[in-house]
């Protein structure tokens, strides 16, 4: 039996000792398995079914010269060859199926993919973190510390961060979808549960995911308005988002839980709003350094508005309904300029 050794550090989880070390990938291709919930029987079995587009998605990232700062947590089930703890090392064998994957099931299966392409990425280090003789209630308890209070960052956080954002065409996309999501989870959000997901139960207080994508994505873009005016954090955006329709839903607060009242649960009313915002309000916010709802309401002069229903644009075709809404915002808004030109100073 091959065996290697690992200098290592100790920490704990709860009474259970870990012990964290840097291992080639090779190597951890080599020992470790992944046992499924309902699948797999043993003790430890805690892993969900492998989402192929993400392996994929992975193995891509892997091929670019990426590697991962986060741990393998692995879970060492095997009983006759158990590994050897020293004062400063770890003796682990490593030829058979030892050590479950408690987290990292998809990474692992992206570098076993990238290293049938390449196995020179065998080579490559990765840190593991090793708990020895974990039964399934002992596991699950990880498995979920991972999965349910550890709240992961949005996906285009991480493209910034990489600063791959703009080389990759979907970017724009996973921004948006993470700023619905946002919208859709964060209770103080007008849109908090009222966003329809494919497979989910629909009804009429709810908006389409499709259509707000569909309706923010130019905005997103390399060259969308976000990113002119240099509003390009996610938190940024999110907080816009939330301001504006806030400041929409509070005119609208008698009639914005009735969806045969409330325009804005249409299409039309949130694809067109989202267009004032974009084309009008948000460069006249940045000029005043104020995006508050108190300043939105008072720029929009929304008391004076009268209340825009479904029926006002019930007859018109998609794109026409999505202007109406635009230019109902519009004429308000620019109702205090000017008739002419002679009162202006040139």
């Amino acid at each position: 039996m091959e065996n290697n050794e690992y200098r290592y550090v100790e920490t704990k989880f709860a009474e259970h000792k870990i012990y964290t070390f840097a291992m080639r990938v090779g190597d951890l291709l080599q020992i470790q398995y992944v046992a499924s919930r309902g699948v797999s029987t043993e003790q430890g079995a805690v892993q969900r079914i492998l989402n192929k587009s993400r392996v994929d998605a992975i193995c891509k990232f892997v091929l670019g010269g990426n590697s991962f700062v986060n741990t393998f947590i692995l879970n060492w089930t095997d009983t006759q060859y158990v590994p050897k703890v020293k004062k400063e090392t770890l003796v682990l064998p490593l030829q058979g199926r030892f050590a479950q994957m408690l987290d990292g099931q998809h990474r692992i299966a992206g570098l076993q993919e990238a290293v049938n392409q390449n196995a020179e990425i065998a080579d490559m280090e990765v840190l593991v973190s090793l708990f020895i003789g974990l039964n399934t209630k002992e596991a699950a308890r990880i498995f979920l510390n991972i999965n349910s209070e550890q709240k992961p960052v949005p996906r285009s956080l991480i493209y910034d961060l990489f600063g791959e954002a703009y080389d990759d065409p979907e970017s724009a996309i996973t921004r948006v979808t993470d700023i619905v999501s946002f919208l859709n989870e964060t209770e103080e959000s007008p849109y908090y549960g009222r966003v329809h997901y494919p497979g989910k139960p629909n009804s009429q207080n709810m908006v389409d995911l499709a259509i707000m994508v569909n309706a923010m994505k130019p905005a997103f873009e390399r060259n969308g308005t976000f990113n002119q005016l240099q509003l390009s954090e996610i938190e940024t955006q999110q907080k816009i988002l939330i301001n504006f329709y806030s400041a929409i839903k509070n005119r609208y607060e008698d009639v914005w839980d009735k969806p045969k009242e409330n325009v804005f649960l249409r299409a039309a009313g949130f694809s067109g709003a989202f267009d004032f915002l974009t084309g009008t309000l948000l460069q006249q916010c940045l000029n005043d350094r104020k995006f508050s709802v108190q300043h939105m309401e008072t720029l929009m002069k929304l008391e004076t508005l009268p209340l825009l229903k479904p029926d006002d644009v019930k007859s018109l075709g998609g794109r026409t309904a999505r202007t109406r809404v635009t230019d109902y915002f519009r004429e308000n808004y620019l109702a205090d300029l000017p008739e002419d030109n002679d009162s202006y100073e040139f």
